[in-house]
């Protein structure tokens, strides 16, 4: 028999279909203080939850049974993962429920919003009849900027087919194939911020995108934009946004998403022109159904120890120690992890070289961890199980490229990433089955620790090079924890990987971007 403690409150018939199993005994206390969650977690073998229980380590550590987390939604920022993972805890989630509520949620705010239809109701409220005070305007003709062409973002862009708008998206993440099956126009982000009359985001929240929308962006929009953000609450600036609909260079607003959630202080709520929902894109009776429903599909098959369907993370494969195919599942995640953030294209197509002894091995999991990793920088819900239906969604053709005549080490992995004439390439090895390093780069040969920030910096082969790297590191106190040095020949090109401690800034990547000699500066985290 196993324990079940549900503290998130999700659908009834979610947890009906939980209680009817027999192998489990279902305990449902929604909006359960994190306190008494913890003092009463130690008998229970799975919890279930949504945004309101933070699940870190204090939490865990008192788990001493817990063997699934199931997260009745789609974000698992409020879960450890990785102390999770180290403790052996499967970590599941409901990904793409709740995408047809987020893209219909973005459609009523917009009209909402342009139709003035929260005045209008308050109008109506008080006795008043001013239908000349609310005049509004069509969709029909105008152009829509999608940023983010995923889950949510294509179902928007149907919608705006739909009202005969016309249609650019920016998503420098897929290929142009894409577009074309979404009916969307491909556009770099400055010609979407001039040329759009409505722009929304459906974008992961990430180092790239906070903020992506600012003062700065709003500046080159067309005068009277519509913004509007139901994906994840700080990709709109929210100051940037108040300071447009004040000045009036932004007409409308709708928001469903905030910075801190509740807002502290929220000035919106001055401003007629703007349309606002408590985080409610997935509020809809259909798709807390669908969540609630996979939840109690997925638990029973967890803690049975039988294949779900949105597993998070993989402990059963990360715990291990001294597994050849393991240690390298673990490395191609992150050299995944680093491609992402390194290229400069595109990728249409990825060839995974298995070497050595790895080539006479099933590189089913290897692939699947560096696409994993590769994705889920760029893209939501990603999950070891959903990862080559998103890549079929991007464009990626993959072929597995066995190369047992590899001699340099007992075995490797190489991924090349290629699009027209451009290409990447990256691989490593893994010591001792447990100690990952990255061992190239393009034509450039290292051996570094693939761990927190990483610096990638090429620059023409001149005496003094490493000396200016590590001066403007230093002026910006940023410490060195190794420094990696590779030149493809004498007088040519040298690269370098350096490992450094704790978080840089954008000023020492700029600084060294304006050396004549430097070609390249990058950081990537893992």
């Amino acid at each position: 028999m196993y324990r079940v403690l549900i503290t998130g409150s999700i659908h009834k018939t979610g947890v009906e279909q939980l209680k009817q199993n027999p192998s489990l005994e279902v305990d449902f206390y929604p909006d359960l203080p994190l306190q008494e969650i913890i003092e009463r977690i130690e008998p229970y073998h799975c919890l279930v939850t949504r945004s309101e229980t933070p699940i870190q380590k204090e939490l865990i550590d008192r788990a001493t049974n817990l063997k699934v987390i199931a997260r009745a939604a789609v974000g698992v920022a409020n879960i450890d993962i990785v102390y999770a993972t180290e403790k052996g805890i499967l970590v599941i989630n409901t990904p793409g429920k709740n995408t047809n509520s987020a893209a219909e949620l973005t459609i009523a705010l917009l009209l909402a919003a342009i139709r003035k239809i929260t005045p209008a109701h308050q109008s109506m409220s008080n006795l008043q009849w001013n239908r000349h005070h609310f005049n509004g305007i069509e969709l029909l003709g105008k152009t829509i900027g999608i940023i983010g062409l995923g889950n949510v973002g294509h179902r928007v862009a149907k919608f705006a087919n739909a009202f005969d708008m016309k249609v650019l998206a920016y998503d420098p993440y897929i290929t142009d194939k894409i577009f074309e099956k979404n009916k969307a126009i491909p556009s770099d982000f400055e010609t979407l911020l001039s040329e759009s009359d409505v722009i929304t985001v459906h974008t992961p929240k990430n180092t790239e995108t906070i903020h992506m929308i600012d003062a700065k962006a709003i500046a080159q929009m067309k005068d009277g934009v519509i913004l509007l953000n139901a994906a994840r609450g700080g990709i709109i600036e929210e100051k940037a946004l108040l300071d447009g609909l004040q000045s009036g260079k932004v007409a409308y607003a709708g928001i469903d998403t905030w910075e801190v959630e509740p807002p502290i202080e929220n000035r919106f709520r001055e401003l007629p022109q703007v349309v606002m929902s408590p985080h409610i894109g997935a509020s809809t009776t259909e798709a807390q159904i669908r969540i609630a429903e996979s939840i109690a599909v997925q638990v029973p098959k967890a803690l049975h120890g039988e294949v779900v369907d949105y597993p998070v993370n993989m402990p059963q494969f990360q715990v291990l120690e001294g597994n050849q195919t393991v240690g390298y599942a673990v490395l191609s995640e992150k050299l995944g992890c680093f491609a992402s953030q390194f290229l400069t294209f595109v990728p249409t197509q990825l060839e995974i070289h298995l070497r050595g002894s790895l080539a006479s091995q099933d590189g089913s999991l290897l692939k699947l961890s560096f696409l994993k990793g590769f994705l889920s920088f760029h893209h939501e819900n990603v999950s070891y199980v959903n990862v080559e239906q998103i890549s079929q969604r991007v464009g990626l053709e993959i072929k597995m490229m066995p190369d047992s005549s590899f001699a340099d080490y007992d075995s490797a992995v190489k991924f090349v990433l290629s699009a027209a004439e451009q290409t990447c390439k990256v691989g490593g090895v893994v010591f001792s089955d447990q100690h990952p390093r990255i061992t190239f780069l393009d034509d450039f040969v290292f051996e570094i620790e693939p761990q927190g920030t990483l610096l990638v910096t090429s620059n023409l082969d001149r005496p003094g090079m490493i000396g200016v790297i590590g001066t403007v590191l230093g002026k910006h106190e940023v410490n060195i924890a190794q420094f990696e040095l590779s030149r493809n020949l004498r007088g040519g090109k040298a690269m370098a990987l350096i490992r450094v401690d704790g978080e840089v800034k954008e000023e020492p990547l700029q600084e060294l971007s304006t050396h004549p000699y430097m070609t390249l500066a990058k950081k990537i985290v893992l």
